[in-house]
């Protein structure tokens, strides 16, 4: 409400555009179903994980954030454990009908997806499919990489047509206004989100190079670690937390893939970002954590590769705490963005 001459005037818009249209409220309730249950599950290996585990449920609470206080035989990793959190956020936004949730759910169930495929890969090893039957814990380890299948295609099937179009012509894909509205919330997000593709591929590309650096100056059989980014059965252990070779290049991948269509000032790719980012922060962060502990920002400018690393790592944490102010910025108010628009409307009439 905006105050003008004595008088009142509504700008608020008659529906709420950050809320998805009541046709898609199907697709969304089904996709806070099935990515609570899956969250749910992952909780209850953690839970697990710290029951059978030699330390206490603070040596885990402090591993969350310090790699060096984490127990070695934890079930889930902390790939995992921030994809759980991700994972109950993203199903609270789709309960709550929120649009912000469709992107990000379709992230989260495309990395699902890849991991199924991954140890469906793995399982044409007679070995590694023994290790499931004989494995006490083999049953439901299996289980679970079923039910992130399940979840993927399900999220996947009903997110996929939940497209909309904004009021005034606007696509929800694009954010595009058909250049009205010039300097309003549109057109900062169309800035901010090229801001953030840049970040994202700048962060892809540094990864991506130091993935390769790895590869050429460590002597590591190039062939094994592509081969254990598409199969499961490389490791040859029942395990359910994610292999550094798979996690480096989805990373690399999302990052990559964001970025251009960020870059491409993309709407509807917000969400994705926004967790995205997220889950690299937190991975951050314990990067940060673990050079703190174990004293190595001391020796980290003692080589030139050292400086580097030192350096991707400062800009890591620069580049995705900048994304996740970004995509939750002034455009997305509690009118998502339109407010501004109104206000703008209302002072030219006057």
């Amino acid at each position: 409400m905006v105050m003008q001459d004595g008088g009142t005037v509504d700008v608020r818009p008659g529906a709420d555009p950050g809320r998805a249209a009541a046709e898609h409220s199907g697709a969304y309730l089904a996709t806070a179903l099935c990515l609570g249950l899956y969250a749910g599950t992952l909780l209850a290996w953690t839970v697990y994980g710290i029951a059978q585990g030699d330390g206490s449920t603070w040596d885990f609470l402090e591993g969350l954030f310090n790699p060096g206080a984490s127990p070695a035989n934890q079930v889930l990793g902390p790939y995992e454990w921030s994809f759980t959190v991700a994972f109950l956020v993203i199903a609270g936004l789709a309960l709550a009908q929120r649009r912000v949730a469709r992107s990000a759910a379709l992230l989260t169930a495309c990395l699902l997806l890849a991991v199924s495929v991954r140890e469906g890969v793995g399982l044409f090893d007679a070995a590694y499919r023994a290790q499931y039957s004989n494995d006490p814990l083999g049953g439901w380890t299996l289980a679970t990489r079923g039910l992130g299948l399940v979840v993927a295609l399900v999220v996947l099937a009903v997110m996929l047509p939940a497209t909309e179009r904004r009021p005034g012509g606007r696509d929800s894909r694009t954010g595009h206004d058909d250049g009205r509205g010039a300097g309003g919330p549109e057109s900062w997000w169309r800035r901010s989100s090229r801001i953030c593709g840049v970040l994202f591929t700048l962060m892809g590309l540094a990864r991506l190079g130091w993935a390769v650096h790895d590869l050429m100056t460590t002597g590591m059989d190039k062939g094994n670690y592509l081969r254990g980014v598409v199969d499961g059965s490389v490791l040859g252990t029942l395990d359910l937390a994610a292999s550094a070779e798979f996690t480096t290049a989805a990373s690399v991948t999302v990052l990559l893939i964001l970025g251009v269509l960020a870059l491409r000032g993309r709407r509807d790719v917000r969400g994705a970002l926004l967790v995205f980012a997220a889950v690299e922060l937190y991975l951050t962060v314990r990067t940060v954590v673990w050079l703190t502990v174990t004293g190595s920002f001391n020796h980290s400018f003692d080589t030139t590769e050292g400086a580097l690393s030192m350096a991707t790592t400062a800009y890591a944490l620069a580049a995705m705490t900048s994304v996740v102010v970004l995509a939750t910025g002034r455009g997305f108010g509690p009118y998502g963005g339109v407010r501004a628009e109104g206000l703008r409307t209302a002072r030219g009439g006057a």
